[in-house]
């Protein structure tokens, strides 16, 4: 059953492709006509100037049964490929470019196939013309001849050119190129050339002629723009000479010579003409018409003069032959003819050389004065001279020649026969310079030229100048650079200049003034161009560092020349540094700089440059200083108050240093400065006098003037309660109070007054000292017992009362004055400036109180 039904399908198979197979038809092109861009590019044409990679065409057909098709596209084996087809779309692409003038008509196989069946077709595809070739000209190159009598408007020449291109592209017109200017004309169309109406060809003037022709196409399109195309032909004109001009005499004037040696039939002179119409010259005939008085006579045929008798016998010393030159036409006849004249000169033998002449006879030496700088080409009319030479004909022929500077001079004439007058020209006037030399030498020669012997003479010309004022003052540079050191005396030297005018006498005689701004402090001597300063100057570099002005250097009639000076002012060591303040008082924070600051005046570095070094301290190794900056800084062990309570063994922490502030000039100038520096920590203030002082430290003097008045109430308020204290003790007799004696340096005849202690220093700075009586004479000091105080005195206290634990005491006094190490410029503003810090009042007040306090505990 299996089996069956298997049969069954393959015959059913077999049935359906039987039936398919008798219903199979060929696909097929459309004919769409030769206007068409589409089907099967039947009588399809195509323009030449068509880009390469254009689509032309499109091939398109179909398939009866609707299978889809494939194109083809094939060339004859051999020729070239133009066309490529995509074989599915059927679009038709440019190749290669196209040449109708090469091949007009290509032969395509074209072909669709849809995958059984193919039809090809063998079709023509038409190149159509673009204007792309130029006119060609014909049976180049052009070259032809026309006789110069040719008649004006004959024709000459027809130039022919041909275009490849068809239509209006291929038809050709021509013209002439500068035409305005030719004796020439073109017939625009047939190419004919021509002798313009009224032009006549001249052979004597113009023997060719080179004419420019332009062949010129229709015009016509070219890839889509319209396109006129033209070639251009040069056509080369020999005129043949024809015979229409007289002869002429080569060489005139003539000059012979018969000579006391010449014999008959020596030969004089030879004359010689030439035919006027060079293309086609006669032959030229030679014959003497007069002035010969039969003792010459002329070759007819060469012009040869010879002489036809003895020069003894001659009569005249000077002939003047007329000759005659004629044409010689063909039937040998005469025709045109010119004339000329010969001079024969009868001279003797070469014994005589050239002479120089002046006004009074013959001399070998001129000379003449003159300015420089004449003009070129000036006759020099001082210079009178002639030269001559004696002999006759070729033996006074000789040359003038100028010998010295090269250019500068000329002679005139420089070949002369017999006799002339000499002009001497400037040539180079830059020659005639009487900065160069105020003398000129010239050796004027005279030689002979065509003599065996060369006779020669030689004449000095020597030429005196005088001089002008050509010149104009010259500074030997455009600029000086002057330095000068500050403080310099007036009157001191600057620099020097110098300008050079080479002119002679007072015209190079040179004043040099000075101007411009920076110019009043300086001065210039008129004749040596030394520069100094005014007598009046003083210079400071740190006032001002740099002045410029210019200088003139000008001659006597106001010629001049510029420069500019530039003069720098060299600062000078010439200050020292200078603290603020007379006494530096300072307050550190442990852990914080205080800063000390000098000031140097000084302009520039490294005066003004100042180093910061501390020369003693106490205590000593506590401080370091920046060299720098002045910052001073305890040093890195000391961190604390406790630190510097075990240092000073004092409750008061003021240490006291010497600050050395140090310039870097040389010489190097120094000074020092005392600085009394209070240690503290950082604690916050507290209370009104506290916010008094923060407020008031920017203004020291306020606060000092604050504190002076508390100061003095508060020994007000002492003196009242010592006096209380001591009238009790007087009645009750119980009080053994220990007398104190304050001393102080003798500092004039001043009255001592209540003054808070201050540390002893050891060094030179220490002026103020507190000790008692008793010490002061053990010690054997030499200074003088100082009046009593005007404070009233307390009684000697009962010696039962005094205890052993009781110490004298002194009344604090505070004070303290800046020892100056170096030369210092005391400046008055700076002494009246008071300045303190706001710490130190502080400190002085507290101090001031419990000073206070203990005395009145003493007492109880």
């Amino acid at each position: 059953m299996k089996t069956e039904k298997k049969s069954n399908a393959l015959l059913f198979l077999l049935l359906i492709h039987s039936t398919f197979g008798q219903s199979d038809y060929a696909p097929y092109f459309y004919d769409n006509g030769p206007s068409s861009t589409d089907g099967n590019m039947a009588l399809f044409s195509i323009s030449e100037d068509t880009p390469v990679g254009t689509q032309v065409y499109v091939l398109n057909g179909t398939d009866p049964e609707g299978d889809p098709v494939r194109y083809g596209l094939a060339f004859e084996k051999g020729s070239k490929e133009y066309f490529r087809v995509d074989s599915k779309s059927g679009n038709v692409t440019l190749i290669q470019e196209l040449d109708r003038e090469t091949q007009d008509e290509i032969s395509v196989h074209v072909s669709i196939t849809d995958g059984r069946n193919k039809v090809v077709e063998t079709i023509r595809v038409f190149v159509t013309d673009a204007n792309d070739e130029p006119p060609e000209f014909q049976h180049l190159p052009f070259i032809i001849d026309v006789p110069e009598d040719t008649a004006p408007g004959s024709s000459i020449y027809r130039v022919q050119a041909l275009d490849k291109d068809m239509g209006s592209g291929g038809s050709v017109s021509y013209y002439l190129q500068n035409s305005a200017f030719s004796k020439f004309a073109i017939d625009g169309h047939s190419g004919i050339l021509r002798v313009k109406p009224g032009e006549f060809l001249d052979y004597e003037t113009t023997p060719t002629h080179f004419v420019m022709v332009v062949a010129k196409d229709g015009g016509g399109k070219y890839k889509g723009k319209h396109q006129v195309l033209t070639s251009t032909a040069t056509v080369t004109i020999n005129v043949l000479d024809a015979q229409d001009m007289p002869p002429y005499f080569v060489g005139t004037p003539y000059f012979g010579y018969v000579y006391e040696v010449s014999v008959p039939g020596s030969e004089i002179f030879t004359v010689y003409a030439r035919d006027g119409d060079q293309g086609n010259p006669n032959p030229i005939h030679y014959s003497i018409l007069n002035g010969s008085d039969g003792v010459f006579d002329i070759n007819s045929t060469s012009g040869c003069i010879t002489l036809t008798t003895y020069p003894s016998l001659l009569r005249n010393e000077l002939y003047e032959i007329k000759v005659k030159a004629s044409e010689v036409g063909p039937t040998d006849r005469l025709q045109d003819f010119d004339l000329t004249t010969v001079t024969v000169r009868v001279v003797d033998l070469n014994n005589h050389p050239p002479t120089f002449y002046g006004e009074n006879g013959p001399q070998n030496k001129f000379e003449v004065t003159m300015y420089e700088h004449p003009p070129a080409g000036e006759i020099l009319r001082g210079f009178k001279i002639t030269v001559n030479d004696s002999d006759q004909g070729a033996n006074a022929k000789f040359k003038l020649r100028l010998v010295g500077p090269s250019r500068v001079l000329r002679v005139v004439p420089q070949t002369v026969l017999n006799e002339a007058q000499v002009t001497i020209i400037v040539e180079d006037a830059s020659g005639i310079d009487y900065e160069k030399g105020p003398r000129l030498s010239f050796k004027l020669l005279a030689v002979e030229i065509d003599t065996p012997e060369r006779f020669s003479a030689t004449a000095d010309i020597v030429i005196n100048l005088l001089d002008t004022n050509d010149n104009i003052p010259k500074f030997t540079s455009e600029y000086y650079i002057a330095r000068v050191p500050e403080n310099s005396p007036g009157g001191s030297s600057v620099v020097s200049v110098t300008a050079n005018d080479p002119d002679s006498g007072p015209w190079g005689e040179i004043k040099y003034t000075i101007y411009g701004s920076g110019s009043d402090l300086f001065t210039i001597h008129p004749s040596s161009g030394l520069i100094s300063t005014q007598p009046w100057t003083t210079l400071d570099a740190e006032v001002r560092s740099k002045y410029n002005f210019y200088i003139k250097a000008e001659d006597s009639e106001g010629h001049y020349s510029l420069a500019e000076v530039f003069v720098n002012i060299l600062d000078m060591n010439d200050h020292s540094p200078e603290f603020n303040e007379e006494l530096l008082e300072k307050t550190m924070i442990i852990g914080a700089p205080v800063r000390v600051e000098a000031v140097d005046e000084d302009a520039e570095s490294p005066n003004n440059v100042i180093e910061y070094s501390i020369m003693t301290a106490d205590p000593d190794n506590a401080f370091d200083i920046n060299s720098d900056t002045g910052d001073i800084r305890l040093k890195p062990y000391i961190k604390s108050m406790e630190i510097v309570q075990n240092i000073t063994k004092q409750k008061e922490c003021r240490w006291s240093l010497v600050v050395q502030a140090r310039d870097r000039g040389s010489p190097s100038f120094s000074t020092t400065a005392v600085v009394n520096i209070d240690i503290t920590e950082a604690t916050p203030l507290k209370g009104p006098m506290a916010a008094f002082l923060m407020k008031s430290r920017d203004n020291p003097m306020r606060a000092l003037g604050v504190v002076a008045v508390v100061i003095s109430i508060l020994v007000g308020v002492t003196v009242l309660i010592s006096t209380a204290v001591y009238m009790r003790n007087s009645k009750s007799n119980r009080i053994t109070p220990a007398r104190r004696i304050i001393k102080r340096r003798p500092r004039g005849q001043q009255s001592w007054t209540f003054r808070l202690p201050v540390i002893k220093f050891n060094d030179p700075a220490d002026r103020f000292h507190i000790c008692d009586p008793e010490t002061n004479a053990q010690q054997g000091s030499p200074r003088p017992k100082p009046p009593p105080p005007s404070a009233p005195c307390l009684p000697p206290p009962p010696p039962s009362n005094t205890r052993p634990s009781d110490r004298p005491w002194s009344v604090p006094t505070i004070s303290g004055a800046l020892a100056s190490k170096g030369s210092k410029k005391a400046k008055s503003n700076r002494r009246k400036e008071g300045n303190m810090s706001s710490a130190l009042v502080s400190e002085l007040k507290m101090k001031l109180e419990q000073k206070i306090h203990e005395n009145n505990q003493g007492y109880y």
